[in-house]
């Protein structure tokens, strides 16, 4: 295609961004960002005894968490309407849709019959060719005719040519006997209207694409390229749902994941490049294409996420990872930090990012340098420290005071003193992080010590050591 790439999103706010969603948000995305087109939002309210404020401001706070920008306004499908109903009623005076009659009556009857024997259940209206003047003076709603012989074949980017009868097809209803449009026919407007070039979305509308064509064909328009992904489902093989753990975009951020790891594990669910596992964004916007989605449901894997996360962690600028973690405090309810731990984060960032999964990991790394004086300590820490290490620790907190405060110094220091003491530093080192951090499991000792200043490591030194 020479024209402009354009995809579109468009949930229904019925609920939170969902993680399947998210997916095809960011499938959308990629493909867009990647070819200098434009990704587009739509909010599908049309039902509005489901659809509410708080649910779009939800889809909205998941995409923006994930940094799936869009372009241009976000279109809301009900504000439309009167253009839906408008391309209805050119269909119906062109002759390419007519008026029903039928009541549901009628129609289930009709149903009822057919079924007895033996027969498609698929309505066909009395209407469809009947002469206008013996109309009737009663509510009708309006139908497109659609093609009854041949058939329509939906060609697919992901799952190929698919081929539909058209006497497996009835003749839709476009607009309901209220005058509110369909469905069906608002996403056909709205994606022509939009200049959508691409539609990439679930498999479970794969169905609706041959439906949604009729429109499209009676109106002349260019159909848009199809790509239908498969679902996602849990580790068990099924459809992903509540039993599988968190299902909302938000969730995962409240959980602690940073965005980037959640980009890159969600374009790996049901696409690959080659054998990459890892990947920036600015790879996923280069690599990423249609071609490379499989047609198998893919598998949700907490633990291929947290690892990927834990790589993207490793990887980030500290000053972002702070800004990211401070979000994460906010969705996760948890109180915000103060400007000085804030900053003593980001000082102690480049010791912290290693290893850690999640935000939760990663500040129970940083306990020493949020919690203040004086530290509560758990278990392992309290055993660490005995009558004897508190003698040993006495004995060296004079020698830390008139220390010089760099690394290799530090390290020759405490080596000595070890070796003094005939022992080795390692049994050294479990004192000093239950007194430095009141945790078993920390940074180096030396970090925590160069992190903190000599000031506040005396102090703790000395409130341990009474």
């Amino acid at each position: 295609m020479t024209q402009p790439v354009v995809t579109r999103f468009a949930p229904s706010p019925t609920g939170y961004l969902h993680i399947g969603g998210a997916r095809t948000a960011l499938f959308n995305w990629l493909y867009a960002r990647g070819r200098g087109g434009k990704f587009l939002l739509r909010i599908e309210d049309t039902d509005r005894e489901r659809s509410t404020p708080e649910a779009t401001a939800a889809i909205l706070q998941g995409m923006e968490w994930l940094g799936l920008d869009h372009d241009g306004e976000v279109i809301s499908q009900f504000e439309r309407a009167d253009r839906h109903a408008e391309v209805a009623k050119q269909l119906l005076a062109e002759g390419k849709a007519y008026k029903c009659f039928a009541t549901q009556d009628e129609i289930a009857a009709f149903r009822e019959q057919a079924k007895a024997e033996g027969k498609s259940t698929l309505y066909r209206s009395p209407w469809r060719d009947a002469d206008a003047a013996s109309h009737p003076d009663a509510p009708y709603v309006i139908r497109i005719k659609a093609p009854q012989d041949g058939a329509t074949v939906i060609q697919d980017e992901v799952q190929g040519d698919v081929t539909i009868r058209n006497d497996q097809l009835d003749d839709m209803i476009l607009l309901r006997s209220d005058g509110t449009p369909v469905y069906m026919l608002a996403v056909v407007v709205d994606d022509h209207d939009m200049g959508v070039t691409h539609v990439i979305r679930g498999d479970d509308h794969l169905n609706n694409a041959a439906r949604q064509m009729m429109i499209y064909q009676a109106m002349g328009w260019d159909v848009p390229v199809w790509a239908h992904i498969p679902l996602i489902h849990g580790a068990d093989g099924k459809k992903l749902s509540k039993r599988h753990g968190a299902l909302g975009a938000q969730e995962y951020q409240a959980m602690g994941y940073p965005a980037a790891g959640m980009r890159n594990y969600l374009a790996r669910l049901g696409w690959s490049h080659g054998d990459d596992e890892f990947f920036t964004d600015s790879q996923a916007k280069e690599w990423f294409n249609l071609s490379g989605i499989g047609k198998s449901p893919a598998r949700f894997d907490t633990k291929k996420l947290e690892n990927l996360c834990g790589q993207h962690i490793a990887i980030s600028d500290d000053a972002a990872l702070r800004q990211e973690i401070c979000a994460y405090l906010a969705a996760a309810g948890e109180a915000a930090l103060t400007d000085a731990q804030s900053q003593g984060l980001e000082r102690a960032m480049y010791c912290l990012k290693d290893r850690a999964r999640t935000f939760p990991e990663l500040l129970e790394k940083a306990h020493f340098i949020l919690a203040s004086r004086p530290l509560d300590r758990d278990a392992k820490a309290e055993k660490a420290l005995t009558t004897v290490s508190d003698g040993i620790l006495e004995e060296l907190t004079p020698q830390l005071q008139n220390a010089s405060w760099v690394r290799d110094d530090l390290e020759a220091l405490l080596n000595g003193f070890a070796e003094a003491h005939d022992t080795k530093f390692g049994k050294l080192a479990g004192p000093l992080r239950a007194v430095l951090a009141g945790r078993a499991v920390t940074p180096s000792v030396f970090d925590m010590m160069l992190i903190l200043g000599r000031e506040e490591t005396l102090a703790r030194l000395k409130d341990a050591t009474g």
